[in-house]
């Protein structure tokens, strides 16, 4: 069982996401396991903040050191994989990074998602293994990038998907080279004018996948 731990100062956003489809699917067959864990849970702060100041000035609000650390460590107790902070000047995350985390992360992740400016970077420099991004872009917090990396990962996961193969043929698999995959058709013949290429209806397997190996994008 491959198992995720998501650190969010906002579960209830996340957690409906694993109620449907394959998420679903891959918990009820035990094939993963997803924990939440929220930093207010372990602040100390009389006033139960989790965020501060930044020093230098500036706008916005730093998430704490103190709860932060704390709750990242709690984690790490329970799970020996990776701790990943989700945030914008991370590396782009990848396919070939999924395939890596399913080989090289112990059986699992631990997700941190970012808020407000950012998270001291202490805590980054004592916690963190690796810092990732799904784009250049700006959200407002890591809980979408975090559910991103979660499904990438978890449709790697034998079992996780009806046909193995599925996987394999997708776009930026080693299979294509990490490519994006050929255009793709089904009935009827003609829709609106526009026509199955002949070659995908002549039962040639050969000159099929020739004409899909031509057509990576």
């Amino acid at each position: 069982m491959f198992q995720f731990d998501i650190i969010t100062l906002f579960p209830e956003l996340v957690k409906p996401y694993f109620s449907e489809s394959i998420m679903k699917i891959a918990i009820e067959k035990k094939l993963i396991q997803v924990n939440f864990w929220n930093p207010r849970d372990y602040t100390k702060d009389k006033h139960k903040n989790v965020d501060d100041t930044p020093y230098g000035g500036g706008a916005g609000m730093i998430l704490a050191t103190q709860p932060m650390y704390d709750c990242i460590m709690a984690a790490k107790q329970q799970n020996k994989g990776k701790v990943v902070f989700m945030t914008p000047s991370g590396k782009k995350f990848s396919q070939s990074k999924s395939e890596a985390f399913v080989k090289n992360s112990k059986g699992g992740l631990i997700l941190v998602c970012g808020r407000y400016e950012g998270m001291d970077q202490r805590v980054i420099d004592l916690c963190v293994d690796e810092e990732l991004s799904i784009g250049e872009f700006v959200l407002s917090g890591g809980e979408l990038p975090a559910l991103v990396v979660i499904e990438a990962v978890t449709r790697l996961l034998p079992g996780v998907l009806g046909n193995q193969e599925s996987h394999e043929n997708d776009s930026f698999s080693k299979k294509f080279k990490r490519r994006k995959k050929y255009p793709v058709y089904t009935k009827p013949e003609i829709f609106m004018g526009l026509a199955v290429p002949d070659v995908l209806k002549s039962g040639h397997h050969k000159k099929i996948e020739e004409w899909r190996n031509q057509n990576l994008r």
